[in-house]
C-alpha cells in the first residue's frame, strides 16, 4: 500500500480492480487540516482520465506491473510501433495509452514498457532527452530586460518556452516530464 508521499508521475494504482497510471499530481495542506492528494489517473486498459483527491492518512494499493526496455520505431494514425529489446518482438501500442509523451518521441529512442498482465499498457520515455531546433524566430534586440522567453519547435514537432539565445540547428536537453526547456548541449 501506498501512503500520500509515495503516490508519485508514472506510478501505477489499482483502482476498483483496474490499473491507472498517474499522470498528474498536486499536493494541497490545508492550515489545521489534513494534506489533500489531487491526482488525474489514465486507465491503463480503456484510456479514460479520471481525477481522484486522496485524504490524509488514505493509502492506495500499487498494481503489479512489470517493465521492459523497448526502442520507439514508428506511428501510424492510430498505434506507435516499438521493438523489445531483449526477444526483438514487435508490438504496438495505441496512441492515447501514449498521451503527451508521444510529441518527445524520436526514432530509436529506448524507452520502458509498463506491461500489466503480460500486456504492455504505457510507457515511460527518460526524463531528459536530447532534441535539434528546427524553427526559432530570431530575438529581438533589446528585449532582453527579465527572463524573457521565445517559441520554439524541435525535431518531433512539439513546441516549447526557451530562452531568446537558442538559435535554429542547436541541440537542448528538455525535460519530458514537464515538457520544459533544460539546458542548450
Amino acid at each position: 500500500m501506498l501512503s500520500l508521499s509515495e503516490i508519485k508521475l508514472g506510478k501505477v494504482l489499482k483502482i476498483n480492480k483496474e490499473p491507472y497510471v498517474v499522470i498528474k499530481t498536486e499536493h494541497h495542506k490545508m492550515g489545521r487540516g489534513g494534506a489533500v492528494l489531487k491526482t488525474k489517473l489514465r486507465n491503463m486498459v480503456s484510456g479514460n482520465v479520471m481525477e481522484h483527491t486522496f485524504q490524509g492518512n488514505e493509502k492506495a494499493e500499487e498494481a503489479e506491473v512489470a517493465t521492459k526496455k523497448a526502442d520507439y520505431l514508428y506511428k501510424d494514425e492510430i498505434n506507435a510501433y516499438f521493438m523489445d529489446n531483449t526477444s526483438f518482438e514487435q508490438f504496438e501500442l495505441p496512441i492515447e495509452a501514449i498521451g503527451d509523451q508521444m510529441q518527445f518521441l524520436k526514432d530509436n529512442t529506448e524507452v520502458s514498457v509498463l506491461y500489466y498482465e503480460g500486456n504492455p499498457m504505457t510507457i515511460n520515455l527518460p526524463i531528459k532527452l536530447e532534441f535539434e531546433v528546427t524553427m526559432s524566430p530570431p530575438g529581438v534586440r533589446g528585449n532582453s530586460a527579465g527572463n524573457v522567453m521565445k517559441t520554439i519547435e524541435i525535431e518531433t514537432g512539439a513546441s516549447l518556452q526557451t530562452p531568446m539565445f537558442i538559435e535554429q540547428g542547436d541541440r537542448i536537453r528538455v525535460n519530458t516530464e514537464t515538457g520544459e526547456y533544460v539546458e542548450r548541449v
